[in-house]
């Protein structure tokens, strides 16, 4: 097996059931604050009277290579992995899987961009969540590093303190929505501010999977095949965000900026890059805004944009087209699609054939560069 040091730009916490009631003004929300509610023997999550997720499927991991058949997304916190919520053991369970660090993600706390369209309650959770993300990463801030949650809408400067408070606590990198509200989308001018915060101090901006503002997603409503088919298309959202804020130049006014693309895989960007470009030139007319310099779309991919993928042996194969630098895997732990607890044996075989020096990059080099791993 090669040695390259591996690092996840794609891992999980699961948030205990304490993490907002101890850390909310409940004289201000009362019942609005999400809590862990048990309902026909499962431990159900609520938020805003609204039920916001479950921790069944979340905490699974393992179980695809034995019994795929008992994964549910229903479930009990008590069954869930302790490295999930307890820093000490998420690190025994990275020594396990042959990892050295950890980009830290929430999981209940994904579905919550969708699921909380008030902004001013959306605001009060991430920030509680952050505030225990700070507490979870503090014992080991060389190899576990937490992404913030940040909510940006009409107060743009309640999401640049927010997001600079949690910077100088040691979250260097935050999550936006994958796709804002439909009327809020990233080429206006309100976000300019945000943009030039995140490049002043240093922060990567990661666009996850599933934390779309309310909007037009079918598959958030889950009737029939909805929801399968939109998670097969997930990648559509983020393609969206992409076009708008390359389009508009976001990228060029702000060259020290860094956008992360994480967990919709990534055998679809060679397409992708080649259409942006494509259009760039021959959709000339609906596009105000041109680039300096004979400068293309997908210069702005290779030179701002990275890219966190699971198992995508595909995608591998055009990385000199995507950019070997640009491409990081992740684990996904604890959750049931996770590669845990065979990680290396997996990333094995998805780079095989790749240079070693390669290898070292894809498995770890770029997210340390990327999000400063010690």
């Amino acid at each position: 097996m090669s040695n390259y040091t591996v690092i996840s730009s794609d891992s999980h916490v699961i948030e205990p059931p304490n993490t907002w009631s101890e850390r909310m003004d409940i004289s201000k929300f009362g019942d609005r604050i999400p809590k862990l509610v048990e309902v026909d023997g499962f431990d159900t999550w609520y938020t805003d009277g609204v039920k916001s997720g479950q921790v069944g499927a979340l905490s699974q991991a393992g179980l695809r290579f034995d019994r795929p058949e008992e994964i549910i997304q229903e479930g009990q916190f008590a069954n869930v992995r302790r490295g999930a919520y307890i820093p000490d053991d998420h690190i025994k369970d990275m020594e396990i899987d042959g990892v050295y660090g950890g980009l830290l993600y929430p999981s209940v706390g994904l579905a919550l961009y969708e699921r909380v369209p008030d902004p001013e309650l959306t605001h009060a959770i991430f920030q509680a969540y952050n505030d225990w993300l700070v507490e979870f990463c503090r014992s080991f801030p060389k190899r576990l590093k937490g992404v913030s949650m940040i909510l940006i809408e009409e107060d743009v400067n309640l999401a640049i303190t927010e997001m600079v408070r949690c910077a100088k606590l040691g979250l260097n990198s935050a999550m936006i929505s994958s796709y804002p509200r439909a009327e809020l989308t990233y080429d206006q001018p309100l976000y300019e501010p945000f943009w030039a915060a995140a490049q002043e101090n240093n922060v990567t901006l990661n666009l996850h999977v599933t934390t779309n503002r309310p909007s037009s997603d079918p598959g958030a409503r889950g009737h029939g095949t909805a929801w399968t088919a939109s998670w097969v298309q997930h990648d559509y959202w983020v393609r969206m965000s992409l076009c708008h804020i390359i389009f508009s130049g976001v990228l060029e006014r702000f060259p020290r900026l860094k956008i992360a693309n994480v967990e919709h895989e990534i055998a679809w960007l060679p397409f992708f890059m080649h259409r942006i470009d494509v259009a760039y030139r021959e959709k000339q007319q609906s596009l105000a805004y041109r680039f300096a310099n004979s400068a293309v779309p997908s210069d702005f991919m290779r030179n701002n944009v990275y890219h966190s993928f699971q198992e995508d042996a595909l995608g591998i194969e055009f990385r000199d087209y995507i950019g070997v630098e640009n491409l990081m895997w992740g684990s996904d732990y604890p959750h049931s699609e996770s590669t845990f607890p065979r990680s290396r044996e997996i990333l094995e075989e998805i780079l095989e054939g790749v240079p070693e020096e390669e290898k070292a990059l894809i498995a770890g080099g770029n997210a340390a560069k990327v999000y400063e791993f010690g």
